[in-house]
């Protein structure tokens, strides 16, 4: 996944396999260097 906040994309810790309001899937994961939240839409884990 691409982190915002280190703008490099970065493995993600506790990734989730979340269901968006509009029914699509997408990755919910928190990033191993900074902490920050990350997201990813249409994937699927």
């Amino acid at each position: 996944m691409y982190c915002v906040k280190c703008r490099a994309k970065r493995d993600a810790n506790n990734v989730q396999e979340v269901t968006m309001k509009n029914g699509k899937k997408a990755a919910k994961g928190v990033c191993s260097v900074c902490g920050t939240g990350m997201y990813k839409i249409g994937a699927v884990v």
